[in-house]
């Protein structure tokens, strides 16, 4: 079975494909959008993440017929009521300028104490088939954002978030560590059990 995963980034396919391995189920061949016939790219307009994630993987399993998972992530801050949220990757106005995000993040919790910097990585993942099976699992990472910077490992807002019992930042930890008790990973592991079912 092929299963298409919806994204440029291969960090993304080879997360899925070591869970997969980890649960032990084989015959399924993951794919990156760059290695199927090019469609054109949905509009993410969703409020949520499972709506964007939803978007994502209707679109390329209409497109390809294949089964497909598709996600959607970034930081959520209680103090700023969830956000930056969906809105992660373009916060400061810039999409994908981390610099500036992160500026502009701390900027606006500059006078908030530390008891109130409460933060979570949260991943949603959809899977879609072609026959119009749905599965959205969402996966979060609990911590709390720092005061400045620090690390120089992972991109977003790696360097500003602590996670929940570590002492180091996202961006001070290796990406197997990481990726071992990541937002993604523990959205995608919920899928699993789909997975098998539909490749047996």
């Amino acid at each position: 079975m092929v299963i298409l995963v919806a994204s440029g980034n291969p960090k993304k396919l080879a997360e899925l494909d070591r869970i997969l391995s980890e649960a032990g189920i084989e015959g399924v061949e993951l794919r990156l959008l760059s290695e199927v016939e090019a469609y054109p790219e949905p509009i993410e307009d969703g409020r949520t993440f499972a709506d964007n994630a939803l978007i994502k993987a209707r679109a390329g399993a209409a497109a390809t017929g294949l089964v497909t998972i598709a996600d959607d992530s970034g930081l959520a801050i209680e103090e700023l009521n969830g956000m930056p949220g969906v809105l992660s990757a373009r916060w400061s106005g810039q999409h994908g300028n981390d610099h500036a995000n992160n500026d502009l993040v701390l900027a606006q919790m500059a006078d908030v104490p530390d008891d109130r910097r409460a933060a979570a990585f949260v991943s949603v993942c959809a899977l879609v088939t072609p026959e119009g099976t749905e599965r959205v699992a969402e996966g979060r990472w609990e911590g709390k954002l720092l005061r400045e910077p620090r690390g120089a490992n992972g991109f977003g807002y790696d360097p500003l978030f602590q996670p929940e019992g570590e002492s180091r930042s996202a961006a001070e930890m290796s990406p197997a560590e990481k990726n071992a008790v990541s937002h993604r990973g523990r959205a995608l592991s919920q899928l699993v059990p789909l997975i098998a079912e539909l490749a047996s």
